[in-house]
Formats: structure tokens, sequence, C-alpha cells
């Protein structure tokens, strides 16, 4: 049994601290690895964020001092996991002096370090524009959610890298999916259409980036846009169900729909994203509607489970093609289901990851420690 001490960035409301760590507790038991896990936000910091669109100072310091104050006391555990840094907002000297003399982890499912170094700030650049890459150069494994990430970890002088993607627990989906669409009385004909997005009011701009293509759908089909997790929203002349997101209700909402989307801008922050969305909707038998950036071209064969769509293809149409199809909409289901148990199915990725933890503890710490 090896003891870990996860240093996640949010507790379960943030979504990549509930997907990269708090949803393996319970199969990490039986692969012989104890963790605690210690966020560096709360929930209420985070609500009030959402709130206000920063932090206050207050929980910021209060935030930097509990995490101190555990990585002070790390002596009980045999390795660090961490969810992108640290300690944020703190340069990296003050992360080298913390993490000195212990095996460390790094996670990745966003491109953070784009936050340092395509900073609009030049002061930002300098201070932090290497911050990151330093940190991955000191870890004795960076674990990162796709290509993109891994790529910028070797880069970056990391010494071990290995990608495990975002996962779903695929038979709890299973099992939540089939008895939303039976108390609904199936994938009726006689209801109107749903598309859905899910998100945080931080991500909704990709959605509201589409506003002219749905109001052109809107007078050609009839559909709901169901906005899960973004806030309110307003699309005149389109029909908007926003509902707000609650880890307990989320399968049966996504479920209840028929289409599932991803529209992101083609940026170097997007094209670290790990398409969980994606993988969310699969795993509840829709057929999906993605932007052709970064992982989405891994998740989406075009055609096949979904559309992607680049430059020179339409959202318009895709979603009008699988709005008006309905036995195209539960064959691309069905083929995103058999992806998702495959590739994305989070007992055998747990399994894994135990396992890549567990080797970490036994890596020579100086190989990794003379890099930083």
């Amino acid at each position: 049994m090896i003891r870990v001490l996860a240093l996640t960035r949010y507790d379960r409301n943030g979504a990549s601290s509930r997907l990269r760590t708090f949803q393996y507790q319970s199969y990490f038991r039986d692969q012989a690895v104890d963790f605690v896990i210690a966020p560096f936000v709360n929930q209420q910091a985070l609500i009030s964020r959402y709130d206000s669109g920063k932090y206050s100072i207050l929980d910021l310091t209060r935030s930097v001092l509990q995490r101190v104050k555990r990585i002070w006391n790390r002596g009980a555990y045999d390795l660090l996991w961490i969810e992108k840094e640290t300690i944020p907002w703190l340069p990296f000297i003050a992360e080298k002096a913390v993490l000195s003399g212990k095996r460390y982890v790094l996670d990745y499912d966003d491109a953070t370090f784009h936050n340092f170094d395509l900073h609009p700030r030049a002061w930002v650049r300098r201070v932090y524009g290497r911050k990151i890459d330093q940190l991955m150069a000191g870890a004795t494994l960076v674990v990162a959610g796709n290509t993109y990430l891994a790529d910028r970890a070797k880069k970056a002088g990391a010494p071990w890298v290995e990608i495990v993607p975002t996962v779903v627990n695929y038979p709890l989906y299973v099992e939540r999916s089939q008895a939303a669409i039976t108390s609904t009385n199936g994938n009726s004909n006689n209801r109107r259409k749903r598309v859905v997005w899910v998100g945080t009011p931080y991500t909704v701009k990709y959605l509201i980036d589409l506003t002219d293509d749905f109001q052109q759908l809107a007078k050609q089909e009839s559909f709901t846009l169901r906005v899960i997790g973004g806030g309110t929203i307003e699309m005149p002349g389109v029909d908007v169900e926003c509902l707000d997101w609650q880890e307990a209700t989320e399968v049966e909402r996504i479920s209840e729909c028929d289409i599932g989307i991803m529209p992101l801008r083609s940026t170097p922050w997007e094209r670290g994203k790990c398409g969980y969305k994606l993988i969310q909707y699969m795993a509840c038998g829709l057929p999906v509607v993605a932007s052709d950036v970064g992982v989405n071209s891994e998740i989406v064969s075009d055609g096949i489970n979904g559309f992607l769509v680049g430059s020179g293809s339409s959202w318009l149409e895709s979603l009008r093609q699988l709005l008006t199809n309905g036995a195209l909409r539960k064959q691309m289901g069905t083929e995103g289901e058999k992806i998702v148990e495959a590739r994305f199915n989070l007992e055998t990725s747990a399994i894994r990851l135990a396992g890549l933890l567990k080797s970490a503890t036994l890596k020579d710490l100086s190989k990794s420690m003379s890099a930083i």
C-alpha cells in the first residue's frame, strides 16, 4: 500500500478535480493506493468566482496558507499527486522550495502553461512564462490528458510522460441514461428534439459563438437548446432551456437529449482541452457535433459517431442532418458508446493510473530533482 497526497485545484464541484482525481478514490483502494485529497480552492470560493468573476483576496490567502501547511506535513506520504501546480499564482522558486526532496506527479487536463507564456502582460510572461515547464522538468511523472499536453511536457524536459485521458464511469452512465430514457418513454418522436451543451459560465462563450447558426437552424427545424451549467443565456428566436449543473442529475439531463455539441475556438488554449463533454455525450448514447480542434478530432470519427466541423464545414448542416434523421442519430450514438467503453472507461483507467503512481514511488528521486 502506498500513501498519496492529492493536491487538487478544486473540490468535487470543480470538473477537472472531480474527473482527474476524486472519481478514482474508491477504485484505488482495490489497487493498494491510499490517498488523501486536499483541494486548493473550496466550494464556497469557487461559487464566489463563478458569481463575481474572480476570487477574493481573503479566499486566496486562506487557500495558500492551507496548501503550505499541507505540504509542510507531507512526510506521511510516499508521493505528491499535483493537479497543474502546487500553489497557483506563486512563482516557480516558491514551488521549488516547498517541493524540495519529495517525489511528485503532475496532472494536466488543460494547457495551463498558456495562462503564463501567452499572457498579454509582458511581466507575467517574464516571471511566470516557464513556471509550468520547470515544474514538469522536475516531476517524477507527468500525466497528460492528451497528446498536445504530453508533447509540451516532453519538450520541457519531463523525464517520464504518460497520456491518461479524462474518463467516465461508463456502467453508471449506462444505468442512469437508460433510467432517464425509460422515465421519458424513450426517445419519443412526439417531443421536441433537444441539442445539449454542458459547461460553465466561463466556457459558455464557445456556445454563444454559434448564435447565428442556431438562429438559422431554428427557422428550419424545431428543437430546444439545453444549456447545462452555463448560466442564463439568450438567443433571440431560439428555444433555449438553461439548467443549473448538479452532479447527481447531470447524466439524466444529458440522456434526455438527442445531440451533444462541443464548439471550440482554434487557439493554443483550446488545443489543450481533453474533450470530456464529448465523452459524456457518447456515454449517454448521443451522436456528437464538435469543432475540429485539438483532441476532438481523436475522439470523433467524422461520419461515424458524429460530425467534426472545420473551416470548410457547417454547424448548421451537421445539426440539421442529425435533427431530421433518427436512424442516423441512433447509429452514431451506438458507435459512440462503443468508443467510450473501449477507450474512456473509469475502471480500466483506474488500474493503469494506480500502477503509474506506484511505479513513480520507486523512481530515483535525484534524477527528477536535478532538473530543477
